[in-house]
């Protein structure tokens, strides 16, 4: 518990470096605009690629391939989930919630606590877990933000976008074990090693335009409920009827109550649809989630 505490007050940290740096002008909106090109075009794709360099151990095998193909479910789940709850939202505010509830914070959350929780096995199935989960948010995600109407452009525009290239080859290296030369493979992670504190930071300097009655927003703390609670209720029961392991459950439950992920509000940023209202959904989820997962830490834990 107290390393998610600790996990959760260096996000908010960085979120306030951001917001000061935009208060005094150290950075402007070009600026911040060039941020938010760099993080989504370089930053991203490298940390893709990070996440996919590990390699399958014998027994974990059952288990990975099980949480697999739970993952690619539960990401279905939340397609339509999402589309059927926020289908009457404006255009930006629908953009933004129906791709938060696809793409959660368990890329920078998920593993910390999952290895809490559950220790290194739970590390390497939460590895496992978020695959699906990239891949949807690169491409059903995106499409979410893309503004068109054309199925063969929105293709094309996803199937060529760095996050979802990088995403096919952090596959191909995690199945062949294949790895670039130690440079390269350096320049790699240094360069994903980056994402959590420039993607708080870019979030910091969208707030830095709102005051704090702005962050009191009904659809905001409607999301936030299905996201934290509703949503990892519904996995609970759908892993019940499943026969998956204690410990694939576990995981699936709580990588599942993560809070909106940070690519939320740079996405929205990036196409110009309520970059601010993503940016409060990914604050609010955030802070709200710190009593919510260690809830769910504690019940799995005692269950399980």
């Amino acid at each position: 518990m107290l390393q998610l505490m600790n996990l959760q007050l260096t996000l908010f940290l960085l979120v306030a470096v951001g917001y000061m740096l935009k208060k005094i002008n150290l950075v402007n909106e070009q600026g911040q605009s060039c941020l938010n090109t760099l993080v989504i075009y370089v930053v991203l794709p490298c940390n893709i690629v990070k996440s996919f360099m590990v390699r399958p151990e014998g027994a974990m095998t059952r288990d990975m391939t099980g949480i697999f193909l739970m993952s690619i479910l539960v990401q279905v789940i939340f397609v339509i989930y999402g589309k059927l709850l926020f289908r009457r939202q404006p255009a930006g505010k629908k953009a933004c919630l129906q791709y938060g509830t696809i793409c959660s914070n368990a890329g920078i959350l998920g593993n910390p606590v999952a290895e809490g929780v559950f220790g290194s096995y739970g590390l390497v199935l939460a590895s496992v877990f978020l695959i699906p989960m990239r891949i949807m948010m690169w491409s059903e995600g995106l499409a979410s933000f893309s503004g068109t109407t054309d199925r063969r452009a929105t293709l094309k525009k996803v199937c060529t976008h760095p996050c979802i290239i990088a995403c096919v080859l952090g596959v191909i290296l995690m199945v062949t074990g294949f790895r670039f030369p130690a440079p390269i493979t350096s320049v790699i992670t240094s360069l994903g090693s980056c994402n959590t504190a420039l993607s708080m930071m870019v979030i910091g300097m969208v707030l830095s335009n709102m005051t704090f009655m702005d962050f009191i927003d009904r659809d905001v703390l409607w999301y936030t409920l299905h996201r934290l609670v509703l949503l990892p209720i519904l996995i609970l029961l759908v892993c019940l009827v499943l026969p998956v392991s204690r410990e694939v459950l576990g995981v699936c439950v709580l990588l599942s109550a993560m809070p909106a992920g940070a690519t939320t509000s740079i996405l929205a940023a990036r196409y110009n649809l309520e970059p601010e209202f993503g940016a409060k959904m990914v604050i609010v989820s955030t802070v709200l989630s710190l009593p919510t997962i260690c809830i769910w830490s504690m019940l799995l834990t005692a269950w399980l």
